[in-house]
């Protein structure tokens, strides 16, 4: 019990350090003057809306994640296509997956009624992915800001920089490594995948014609596949069938996630990829055994995560409509 303390002493502090430590354009407080309620206006419209909808937190929290992975955190997901251009947002391996752009927008109308051209869209995303994760459970970190937003969202970025669920262990490795990510920090943000909900032409490649045999992927627990088949028959085209991605608590930030990989309930290949490795398969246990030391090494990797590729200072702009460049 002692050493559990210590562990999560230690990688509470090492939360702390990455906060401090960031890009030194990005600040804790950066709005304290120029817009001192920012926070709070974002923590009250998200809290509003995760009331209506509970599944808003995991689409908030996506948001992020599919934000910084693609040309850093710079709202460059929020932009809108136009007819010259296919923006991130309707690219296949983000269309009818992302969620929450409503919620920006409320937050963003809000600011712009008393802080005029003062608070980034990025931001904003950074801000309502650490309110929704601890809404939902998680452990509460402080977001550095002073992001600026980015001027360019292309479809075609997100091809080689988001992973797919149908990734193997060692591509996800690569690509979370690509992004300045350890594999044990993958492991930790695959976490994420505890609250939410999936599509079912995102994992019914598992269901049917394994591989081309005809078959349900053998390293799906028979009855949690049974389960799925029934939510997701095969043949059924409607784009819009979902089932939660953690069906013992979908609603929580919480590491039933690891229980799941662990009784071969992963959802996706990505997920369950995770056993074939020894060291991610450790990795997973020791999740699972410890949720207070998974949470805080989630909070850190999200802290880590908000700073890739950050726009700062001059670079960049502070949106007007999150959804459209400033013309």
């Amino acid at each position: 019990m002692r050493s559990r303390k210590l562990n999560f002493v230690s990688i509470t502090f090492i939360v702390v350090l990455l906060c401090q430590s960031v890009h030194s354009q990005l600040e804790i407080g950066f709005y304290r003057n120029s817009c001192s309620l920012v926070e709070l206006i974002v923590k009250d419209v998200v809290r509003d809306s995760f009331i209506r909808d509970h599944g808003v937190a995991a689409g908030l929290v996506k948001l992020h994640f599919s934000d910084c992975f693609v040309r850093g955190c710079d709202a460059s997901v929020l932009i809108d296509s136009t007819p010259s251009n296919k923006a991130e947002k309707d690219s296949p391996a983000n269309n009818h997956g992302l969620r929450g752009f409503a919620v920006i927008d409320n937050v963003k109308a809000k600011l712009e009624d008393i802080c005029k051209g003062v608070v980034s869209c990025a931001d904003i995303v950074a801000f309502a992915a650490r309110d929704s994760i601890e809404i939902t459970g998680g452990l509460g970190y402080d977001v550095p800001s002073g992001r600026r937003d980015g001027k360019i969202s292309l479809a075609s970025d997100t091809f080689t920089n988001l992973p797919t669920p149908s990734f193997n262990v060692d591509q996800l490795t690569q690509i979370f490594a690509k992004k300045g990510f350890t594999q044990e920090e993958m492991v930790t943000l695959s976490g994420a995948h505890t609250i939410g909900r999936s599509h079912c032409t995102s994992f019914s490649n598992r269901l049917y014609n394994f591989n081309g045999t005809k078959g349900q992927d053998p390293s799906l627990d028979f009855i949690y596949a049974s389960w799925l088949k029934r939510l997701c028959p095969q043949g059924n085209t409607n784009p819009n069938l979902v089932v939660p991605m953690d069906p013992s608590s979908p609603g929580s930030t919480d590491t039933g996630y690891y229980v799941n990989v662990l009784a071969n309930r992963g959802l996706f290949t990505s997920d369950q990829t995770l056993m074939t490795n020894t060291v991610t398969a450790n990795q997973v246990n020791q999740s699972k055994r410890n949720p207070l030391l998974w949470r805080s090494k989630f909070a850190a990797a999200m802290v880590k995560m908000g700073q890739l590729d950050v726009l700062t200072g001059n670079v960049g702009e502070i949106r007007s409509n999150c959804r459209v460049i400033n013309s």
